[in-house]
This record gives structure tokens, sequence and C-alpha cells, in this order.
């Protein structure tokens, strides 16, 4: 494994590798309150193009509790394809840091560094997808159950770039993925062809019934319903997912031991409600504290050699 910009590039043993190597970063750390320094000398440069509270705060913090150094990059500073081409920027960052995290509009920009970096890139998020937060998914829901497979995921909302990610990442942990969306936000059929074509074993369902998915659920997930980029839209989307909230009559008719998880920012009252955002069901903290403890997984694999 030399970058990490997508889940469907990954063989599950590579992922279930990243996970372990997570999870044991993280024993440490919860042990000693300190980490073995895997990244000493080591620098990560770190390019935003989007505001972020987790994936700046949780890269910047595994990187330093592994002895390396976490780079901000604003994109004013940078300027993917408008003060600067891509792939210049990729050529110039290789030569002075040991890794390179984009969090971007564009995929194709997290691509186009890919293709030029002689460090490793990680994606840390796209309009497309976001691999990292789907990880991170992944360990909260193994830590909780001790187990992957066989479970259930019933995504209630938007299909977007986190519904993608995640989706595949059930896929390859023979998990179960249930998209509930209202009738055209569901994730496009070239994308449900494509995650069949990479994950063909998985069971993937597409519904417009949120009920009828939260029935079946080990996991309840939701996301915002508007976007960054999507602010223009809110009046339509807020009508569209009506009845689409995560709330506690939802949360009761799952199974017993359904817990909810949110990728955040959560918008409490709309896509969920208060109530379940504080319920004890709710795994969305430990959820987001969970992307420093895979951050670190996923650099001390491709930047330190573990």
């Amino acid at each position: 494994m030399h970058h990490f910009t997508s889940i469907a590039e990954n063989a599950p043993d590579d992922l279930r590798h990243l996970l372990d190597v997570a999870g044991r970063l993280k024993a440490q750390y919860k042990t000693t309150g300190r980490n073995d320094p895997i990244l000493a000398g080591k620098v990560l440069a770190m390019i935003f193009e989007k505001p972020s509270l987790r994936t700046r705060v949780s890269f910047n913090n595994a990187a330093v509790h592994l002895g390396g150094t976490g780079l901000l990059l604003r994109d004013e500073e940078v300027g993917l394809d408008s003060r600067e081409p891509t792939k210049d920027v990729a050529r110039v960052l290789s030569g002075m840091c040991d890794g390179i995290m984009a969090r971007t509009f564009a995929h194709e920009k997290i691509l186009t560094l890919r293709q030029w970096s002689t460090v490793p890139v990680i994606n840390g998020l796209t309009d497309y997808s976001h691999p990292c937060q789907a990880m991170a998914d992944l360990m909260t829901i193994r830590e909780h159950f001790g187990s992957l497979e066989g479970k259930t995921v019933a995504f209630i909302g938007d299909g977007n770039n986190v519904a993608r990610s995640l989706s595949v990442a059930c896929g390859k942990f023979n998990m179960r993925f249930i998209l509930a969306s209202p009738p055209g936000y569901e994730l496009p059929k070239e994308d449900v062809d494509r995650i069949m074509s990479q994950v063909p074993q998985m069971d993937f369902q597409l519904t417009a019934d949120p009920a009828d998915a939260a029935r079946q659920a080990d996991v309840l997930y939701t996301d915002t319903w508007v976007s960054m980029g999507q602010e223009a839209e809110k009046a339509r989307r807020l009508k569209d997912f009506a009845g689409f909230q995560i709330d506690q009559k939802m949360l009761s008719a799952a199974p017993q031991q359904a817990v909810v998880l949110h990728c955040l920012p959560a918008y409490r009252g709309l896509e969920i409600s208060d109530e379940v955002m504080e319920d004890p069901r709710s795994l969305i903290f430990p959820q987001a504290e969970n992307r420093l403890h895979f951050q670190k997984g996923l650099l001390a694999v491709l930047m330190g050699g573990q």
C-alpha cells in the first residue's frame, strides 16, 4: 500500500491491517499516554480547500503523537490548479515532505496528486469519497460489536461521498449495506454498478423507506442533508428529506442492539434529533475520536512502515 485515496483500491486484508494497527496504537496511547515515535523527523503536508475540524485535528495530532509533524497548508497558500498546477504541487511537496493529505472539492485533484507524487497521498475528503471517515466508522463498529462480518449498516439520508465510501467498506468486510434515501437522492446507478463490480459479493439494498431500513439495522447512520456547496438547495432538500430524521421513534423501531453513528457536523433537529444524539445508544463521539486513532494507523503504515 503506497497511497490511500479510495477504499476500493485496497484488498480486505490490507484494510484489516490498517484497523489492526490503529487498534494497537489506540490501546498503547490509552494505556501509556504516548505512542512510539514511528514518524520521528517526518512531515505530513496537509492541504485544505474545505474547512475542517475532525480531519485537521486528527491528522495533525496523529502525526504529532507518532513523533512527526503536521504542516497545515491553506487553499490560499497552495491554490491547486489556480495558483499552481496540482502536478507541480505534488512534485514540490514530494521533495520536501514525507506524505501528503489533501481535503479537496474535486476528486480529480487527489488523483493528480497521487499520479505525480513520490510520497504517500491520502484522500482526506473529496466531493466523491471520504475513505478515512469510512474506516474510522468500521473501527467504531468493530470495537462495539467485536466483529464486522454479517453486520447491517442502514445509512438514512443522502447518497453522498460518505455513503459511497462506507458502502464499499462494508462490502470489503462482508457487511450488509442499506441506503434509504428520498427518490432522486440515492446513489446514481453508475455508482451502484461500480460498487457491485468492485465487491460483487456484497449485499447492497436501496430503499425509499427509512423505517424499513431501520428495522433491519445493527447500525443506524446519517449525515447532513445539506453539504458544503449545497446551501442554495437547502429549502428544497429539507422538504424532500422530511421523514428521514433519525429520531427516537426510528431508533425504537430498530433492533435492540442497534447503535447510531453520524460523521459530523450534525444539525440537530434536522437529520438527527437532539435526543438521539445524546442517547446511550449513540456512538457518535467515540466515532469522532476514532478519526484520530485510524489516522494514526494509516500514517504508521504509509509513512512508518508498520
